[in-house]
C-alpha cells in the first residue's frame, strides 16, 4: 500500500525519522486511527481532574519553552470536544516573554503521576485572557504509561511561586545536580511552520515526557563553557513527534521539575538526535541520544500545586540504565 503525504497526520520530520527508524507504514497506519481533531470523552474528564497542565509555547524569538499552569482540579475544563479551556496561565509567562496570543500555536500535555496516565493535545490558541486561555484542537492523542514515576501528592504547596533566579549557557553547580538527581523531564519542541502560526494541523508545537533513573542525564561543559545535555531515547510510541521536529528545528525547551521542593528549572538551547553514535552502547535501553546544549535557564520556586512523595519506579525502567553504571 503506498501511503500518501499530504493526507498523513505526520509533517515531514516525523515521517524521516519514522523511515530512518524503519517503523514508518506501521506508525502511519497507527497514527491514522488514534491521532484526532477533538478529544474524546475520557480525555476531556481526564484534563478536568488535573492539578497541573504542561504547557509548550514559544518566546517572541520563536523558541520553545516547557512550563507548566496549575489550579485546584477543574482549572481545566472541556466545553465540547475540540476546545479546552484553562483557567490559569502558564508560569514564567512574562519572565520568558511566551506567545500567547490568539493563533499562537501550544504544546499542551496532561500528565496523572499517581496512575501514570497521560494524554496529548496540540492546538491553537481561541481565547487568551488575564486570567487564563482557551485552546481548539489540531491534534488529541493518548500515550502509553511507559517510563513514568508513580508519585502521590504528599502536601499542598506553602505558597506562591516566584521567580527566583535565571543562568545563562553555563549553568550553576544547583542546576547541574538537579539534572543529575532528576528522573523526570518534559521537552518541548515545535516544527518551523509554527513560528509562521501555519494553519496546517501537524504544525505545530509538541510537549513530550521523558523517565529515566536517575542519573539518565549526563551534564558535560562544550569547550566553550556552554553546559550539555546528554540522555538516553528510549522505545516508545514510533511517532517520533519530538524527534522529527529537531530533524527540522533544533530549538527546544527542557523543564525540569524538583517533586519534593515543588520548584522548577526552565531550560532553552537547542537539541540534536545521535541516532548512530558509539555512546548509545554505553546505556542499557538505549535507542538513540539526544544531546542538549543550553542557551538560557530559569528557576521558578514552588511551583508545583503540591509536594510529592518520593517515586515508585516504572517498571520499564529496570532495563535500563545509567551514565556512571557504563563508564
Amino acid at each position: 500500500m503506498t501511503l500518501v503525504d499530504c493526507d498523513s497526520p505526520f509533517h515531514a520530520g516525523e515521517r524521516a525519522a519514522q523511515e530512518r527508524a524503519g517503523v514508518r507504514e506501521r506508525t502511519e497506519r497507527q497514527g491514522r486511527r488514534m491521532i484526532r481533531d477533538f478529544m474524546p470523552e475520557q480525555h476531556r474528564l481526564f484534563f478536568a481532574q488535573l492539578p497541573f497542565l504542561l504547557v509548550g509555547a514559544l518566546d517572541g524569538e520563536g523558541r520553545p519553552w516547557a512550563t507548566l499552569a496549575a489550579g485546584a482540579p477543574g482549572f481545566a475544563s472541556s466545553p465540547d470536544p475540540r476546545t479546552l479551556v484553562v483557567e490559569a496561565r502558564p508560569l514564567g509567562e512574562a519572565a520568558l516573554g511566551l506567545g500567547l496570543g490568539v493563533g499562537a500555536p501550544l504544546g499542551l500535555l496532561g500528565i496523572e503521576l499517581s496512575t501514570r496516565r497521560r494524554n496529548r493535545m496540540n492546538g491553537r490558541v481561541v481565547v487568551s485572557e488575564p486570567a487564563g486561555f482557551a485552546v481548539r484542537v489540531d491534534q488529541s492523542f493518548g500515550n502509553c504509561p511507559q517510563y513514568i514515576q508513580v508519585r502521590e501528592p504528599a502536601a499542598g504547596a506553602a505558597s506562591a511561586p516566584r521567580i527566583a533566579g535565571q543562568e545563562g549557557a553555563s549553568l550553576s553547580a544547583a542546576a547541574r545536580a538537579a539534572l543529575s538527581a532528576a528522573d523526570t523531564l518534559f521537552l518541548a519542541t515545535a516544527s518551523p511552520a509554527a513560528r509562521e502560526r501555519s494553519e496546517d494541523s501537524r504544525e505545530g508545537l509538541d510537549l513530550s515526557h521523558r523517565g529515566g533513573r536517575p542519573g539518565f542525564v549526563k551534564v558535560e561543559a562544550a569547550p566553550d563553557g556552554a553546559s550539555l545535555l546528554t540522555l538516553p531515547d528510549f522505545r516508545g510510541n514510533f511517532a517520533f513527534n519530538t524527534l522529527g521536529n529537531l530533524e527540522l528545528e533544533p530549538r527546544a525547551g527542557l523543564l525540569v521539575p524538583d517533586f519534593a521542593s515543588g520548584s522548577l528549572l526552565l531550560l532553552s538551547g537547542s537539541g540534536e538526535v545521535l541516532w548512530d553514535d558509539p555512546e548509545i552502547a554505553r546505556f542499557a535501553g538505549a535507542e538513540r541520544l539526544l544531546r542538549y546544549r543550553v542557551e538560557r535557564a530559569l528557576w521558578i520556586e514552588r511551583a508545583l500545586p503540591a509536594r510529592w512523595t518520593p517515586p515508585l519506579e516504572a517498571p520499564q525502567l529496570a532495563a535500563t540504565g545509567r551514565w556512571a553504571e557504563g563508564a
